[in-house]
């Protein structure tokens, strides 16, 4: 890691520094004289290159491909500010348009009523859907002239980070039902341990982080009517839609996990997941208004009418809104339902030729949406664990991370896949050929692997 305090310089190759111009800069400060384009071009170009390959990225799940026709229109479109909707009306009306799409795809009842937005992905929506029950939860408290103090959130702690953030910045108290063996994920499992007269909501995942689970969104509603039966509580469930709302409507379209479900108040997703999109987009859609407070309503004026904009970011590109637009174009039902049927299945010929090795058995199989993980066996070789499989596969161009499970399950350390477009049945097929040379090189070894400190917690 450079020292931000030293004075390091970079030396630039005379290869492509030109005549006249300085042959070192600083690194930590601006240069005092100009340089030419191509050189620039090139010292970011080179330094970039050291990043992984995104293709062979198996850790992130972030669009790494698009068609050729996405890069004109996303250079065509670089310039454009989402949230400036006077200037670039045409690019708000798409965006509009694009939020009703998803709507219409989530079964919204009536999509005239409804309300939506794009952000710059789904921890952003995330944000929104969580203050969105905040703000009903305090408007309902002070109509019956009860305390706004001490609200809470229920949910699992397997979910993504950005539910943390949000406890923390918005000053809501998490409660967290634990993972376990048993209860792998939020199924309603003693819910009502969690859920009192401040709670805003709970969260449920359609596509876990840690394994790709599905949280049984009909199941978690069904407690909760037991509950408001029991004790007269109403509470509204976020579906936090990251993944599995691009995946569901189109490969599982008879699970009930969308406004379906009566409880259901706000669904968010991301585009740039298995919406297809470049990063950064991501989507939130609510019911009704009613479901929205129009304190988090921001209005501005809009070719003469009224555009209601709701974010926590202001200026975000427009561009990925239009690249969002051209996918639902491109693809319609058909196309989406291709890919991500295609990325299920290299999901499950992954997970079963894994499952066949030998030492590994697995956590979930790639079935929800196309990712899944897995563990060593209890009698797998001591010598070595799945950090060091990580560190063999990361050899070899292949990023594939080793991690702990959260909380109660933190002893347990997993390893997971997640299949984009993009990663085809021939490159599937040769990192199952890595992945055997690496374990059978690793069960020779007779002593155990050197160590230093390994993983990274994704949360807690």
């Amino acid at each position: 890691m450079p020292n931000p305090n030293s004075n390091d310089s970079m030396t630039l190759s005379p290869v492509f520094n030109r005549a006249g111009e300085a042959t070192e800069l600083p690194r930590f400060e601006i240069p005092d004289t100009m340089m030419l384009p191509e050189t620039a071009y090139q010292i970011v170009h080179d330094e970039a290159m050291l990043d992984g390959n995104a293709r062979l990225n198996l850790a992130t799940f972030v669009s790494t491909y698009m068609d050729k026709e996405a890069h004109l229109l996303y250079m065509q479109t670089v310039d454009k500010n989402m949230i400036d909707k006077d200037e670039y009306p045409a690019t708000a009306a798409i965006e509009d348009r694009c939020w009703r799409i998803l709507g219409n795809l989530w079964n919204n009842p009536d999509v005239g009523q409804a309300i939506g937005t794009s952000t710059i992905g789904s921890s952003e929506a995330c944000m929104l859907g969580g203050l969105a029950l905040k703000r009903r939860w305090q408007a309902k408290r002070k109509a019956e002239g009860k305390s706004t103090e001490n609200p809470n959130i229920v949910m699992s702690t397997a979910v993504q980070v950005c539910w943390e953030k949000f406890t923390n910045y918005f000053e809501v108290e998490p409660r967290w039902v634990p993972v376990s063996e048993e209860h792998l994920f939020l199924d309603g499992y003693e819910l009502e341990k969690y859920v009192d007269e401040n709670t805003i909501g709970v969260v449920a995942i359609m596509g876990q982080t840690y394994t790709g689970a599905y949280e049984p969104v009909k199941e978690i509603a069904a407690k909760l009517d037991q509950i408001q039966a029991d004790t007269g509580l109403d509470v509204k469930i976020h579906v936090d839609g990251a993944s599995g709302a691009m995946i569901a409507p189109f490969c599982q379209p008879d699970l009930e996990w969308d406004f379906r479900v009566d409880r259901v108040a706000s669904i968010s997703t991301s585009g740039h997941k298995f919406g297809l999109v470049y990063p950064g987009v991501g989507w939130i859609v609510w019911r009704d208004a009613e479901a929205l407070p129009e304190s988090l309503i921001f209005h501005c004026s809009y070719l003469g009418g009224d555009m209601p904009t709701l974010a926590l970011n202001f200026s975000r590109p427009g561009a990925q809104v239009l690249l969002q637009y051209y996918q639902f174009l491109r693809l319609g039902r058909e196309g989406y339902a291709a890919v991500q049927q295609g990325s299920l299945d290299v999901a499950q010929e992954l997970s079963s030729a894994i499952a066949e090795m030998g030492p590994f058995e697995l956590i979930s199989k790639g079935d929800t949406i196309p990712v899944f993980a897995w563990r060593l066996k209890k009698d797998a070789n001591p010598n070595w664990n799945l950090f060091d499989l990580q560190d063999r596969l990361r050899m070899k161009g292949w990023q594939v991370p080793a991690y702990p499970l959260a909380d109660d399950l933190a002893d347990m350390t997993v390893q997971r896949i997640v299949v984009r477009a993009g990663l085809s049945h021939d490159l599937a097929d040769k990192l199952l050929e890595d992945m055997r040379a690496e374990v059978d090189f690793l069960d020779k070894l007779d002593a155990p692997m050197p160590r230093e400190g390994q993983g990274s917690h994704f949360h807690h």
